[in-house]
């Protein structure tokens, strides 16, 4: 059986007048991350993830942030760019672990939508999709609450 490991990475500035946005899910808060697109930073370092594991570009190359159409573009989009070339190349998902690194809001209460958001837009079982949310102990932007970042890792198999 052929397998392939991604990781992907990102974070995004949080500002006000901005939804804030992980993983497709809507978290109410004052705050909102920065971003040519929806900045959503769990589906950015989801896509990351899932191309790397396919030796593709990276999201930024594939949907850059110069390029007007991209403007508050729904991450869900790149989501199913990355899915359907994995599945070009007759691959599927067969786990994703995401770490997301945040002060405030506090996520464990989102983490459920989050996992069920993901694994939808996958296509695969909620089982499949782990879900952490970790705070950085106020150390740098992400500890000083200035930002949220998230980890990525995906396990790609062929059926």
């Amino acid at each position: 059986m052929d397998v392939r490991i991604g990781i992907g990475y990102d974070l995004h500035r949080l500002v006000e007048g901005r939804a804030l946005i992980l993983g497709g899910v809507m978290i109410p808060d004052g705050l909102g991350l920065l971003g040519h697109s929806d900045a959503d930073v769990v589906l950015h370092a989801l896509c990351d993830a899932l191309l790397g594991a396919m030796g593709q570009p990276d999201i930024g190359e594939l949907f850059p942030d110069r390029d007007p159409a991209w403007k508050d573009a729904e991450s869900r989009v790149f989501v199913a760019e990355a899915l359907a070339r994995v599945r070009a190349a007759g691959y599927q998902v067969s786990n994703v672990d995401l770490v997301i690194h945040a002060e405030r809001p506090r996520l464990g209460p989102h983490r459920d939508r989050i996992r069920g958001s993901v694994a939808r837009l996958l296509g695969v079982a909620e089982g499949r999709v782990g879900v952490k949310a970790k705070t950085n102990e106020g150390v740098d932007a992400v500890g000083r609450g200035e930002a949220i970042a998230c980890w990525a890792g995906v396990l790609l198999t062929q059926p």
